[in-house]
């Protein structure tokens, strides 16, 4: 389902009934479509008959057909909304029916109660390659959470206005589009386009003015995009004064320092408050909570503390608890706290083994950072984005943030690549700001200036590429495993969830310019192109 009310009315009829909903993105293709189709095996299926994107439609309609087309699997029906003033979809009539005129016929049912441990949603994993991956959502200890997070984490009382910039197909929009707001009695936006192209870079801003919004939630990617169109935030000195906006939350990844000093002077001084989570937990893991009176100005570049119910620790290789700054595996004591996962759909085994099997007694988050004294964590990278130079283990999430310190660069990422000396050395993919016609050898300098600055000569930094943009996954994420398969000769897949596919094809010639790319017959593209 695109992002419109619909969408969040089946998700509350579903809920109702006691049904369990699964929602997927609808950015993706028939073919992984029909995966997770065939692996949740639904009933029933709702869609509508296109998305809305900057100056385009995206037919869903057609893309529903083509992955029930693949699979053996079949659904009782599909309930299909046509959007007015778009193209009507043919429905099928063996199969289709028709949302609006299902509405006309349609009267009210009671509320099916069901125990407090039976799922409310299966959510797929944006990672999702394969096996699909989808997490189990008690429903209990969902609602309670929730409920509590809006005040106690986020600052809202009930009737204030909130936003979460994200979509509803990943958990942000389960959590913070849907359920949470609603559970604490706020107005919540749905919003469908992009921070950059539905006009102009100013529309957060005009949101934000417009709509009255306390307090919103969005991801670090967006913030970047929209920092690159508009670097002297000009586009939101026209929304200005924002009477009533308290505070942004970012998560999703870690998000540096350029990007958080310039979204709070665009946004008035306001807080700009770091938290993180996954989509095992549901809800925030660590967050600076602006509901709970903690301090609204953490260290730059941290995540916050963790949240109640969460005993999180940062652990070396042998188990033992890092030191204050030390890089590390960060876990969380068991027992979890209400709201997380319960179990994944029809992997029991698979659940047990991928989380709690290399930690025991631990929740394995599978992301690396480091904790100071006052309790203040920083998650760096993926654990398997920790690349190992001369025995010494960097984050790329460091790494790019030193890369950010230069004044010309928009967005960077690093990737580790073999190297028979170091074992790895990183790759940095820079990202220009606009308007910057400066020779790339003096950019270069710049950025091994301010990573030798931050980090170290221990960083071995020396490679670098320029392209016109980073491939990300529609949430937002670096497929950072893709591009260093691609550097270091291995065969590769370009994954579904990519928001734009083409943006690879200018890496590699990037990458064949510096002698890192012999051939080119070890990628498999995604289904289209």
């Amino acid at each position: 389902m695109p992002m419109i009310p619909q969408a969040v009315i089946a998700m509350l009829a579903s809920a109702r009934i006691g049904a369990i909903h699964s929602l997927v993105f609808g950015g993706f293709a028939a073919k992984e479509l029909g995966t997770r189709i065939d692996h949740a095996k639904p009933k029933v299926v709702v869609s509508a008959s296109c998305g809305v994107e900057p100056g385009k439609s995206v037919p869903y309609k057609p893309m529903l057909d083509g992955a029930l087309s693949s699979i053996d699997f079949k659904p009782n029906k599909c309930v299909i909304y046509n959007r007015p003033g778009f193209q009507i979809a043919a429905l099928n009539h063996k199969m289709d029916v028709d949302w609006q005129l299902e509405m006309l016929e349609a009267s009210p049912v009671d509320c099916v109660p069901v125990l407090a441990t039976d799922p409310i949603y299966i959510l797929y994993t944006s990672g999702t390659t394969g096996l699909p991956k989808a997490v189990v959502r008690p429903s209990g200890g969902h609602a309670v959470v929730l409920k509590w997070s809006m005040w106690n984490i986020y600052g809202l009382k009930p009737k204030d206005v909130w936003w979460a910039a994200s979509d509803l197909g990943w958990v942000v929009g389960h959590s913070y589009i849907a359920y949470a707001p609603l559970l604490n009695g706020n107005t919540t936006i749905l919003f469908e386009g992009k921070p950059v192209g539905t006009p102009d870079p100013g529309v957060y801003f005009r949101i934000l003015r417009e709509h009255d919004v306390k307090a919103m939630f969005v991801a670090p990617t967006a913030l970047r995009a929209v920092r690159r169109e508009d670097p002297e935030a000009d586009y939101a000195k026209k929304y200005k004064p924002l009477h009533e906006f308290q505070a942004l939350f970012v998560a999703g990844e870690h998000c540096d320092k350029e990007t958080m000093e310039w979204s709070r002077n665009a946004l008035e001084g306001k807080p700009v408050l770091d938290n993180w989570w996954q989509t095992e937990t549901g809800w925030a893991i660590t967050s600076t909570c602006a509901g709970m009176g903690m301090n609204l100005k953490p260290p730059t570049g941290t995540a916050g503390k963790a949240v109640p119910g969460w005993d999180v620790k940062v652990l070396r290789k042998d188990l033992t608890t890092a030191d204050p700054g030390e890089l590390g595996q960060i876990a969380v004591k068991l027992p979890l706290p209400p709201g997380a996962f319960s179990t994944l759909w029809e992997s029991e085994e698979r659940f047990k083994d991928t989380y709690y099997k290399t930690i025991p007694g631990y929740y394995d988050t599978m992301d690396a950072g480091f904790m100071d004294e006052e309790g203040y964590v920083s998650v760096m990278a993926r654990t398997d984005d920790v690349i190992n130079v001369a025995g010494h283990r960097l984050s790329t999430g460091q790494l790019e943030e030193a890369m950010l310190e230069s004044e010309y660069l928009a967005e960077a990422a690093v990737v580790g690549i073999p190297d028979e000396l170091k074992g790895e050395v990183p790759l940095g993919l820079c990202v220009l700001k606009h308007g910057i016609t400066v020779d790339n050898e003096k950019i270069f300098d710049n950025v091994r200036g301010q990573v030798r600055k931050n980090i170290g000569p221990v960083a071995s930094f020396n490679l670098m590429v320029v392209v016109p943009k980073l491939p990300k996954t529609r949430s937002g994420k670096i497929a950072r495993n893709t591009i260093a398969a691609m550097a270091a000769g291995k065969e590769y897949k370009i994954p579904p969830s990519i928001e734009d596919p083409t943006v690879f094809s200018a890496i590699q010639t990037a990458l064949k310019g510096i002698g890192l790319i012999k051939n080119t017959d070890n990628v498999e593209l995604p289904e289209g192109l």
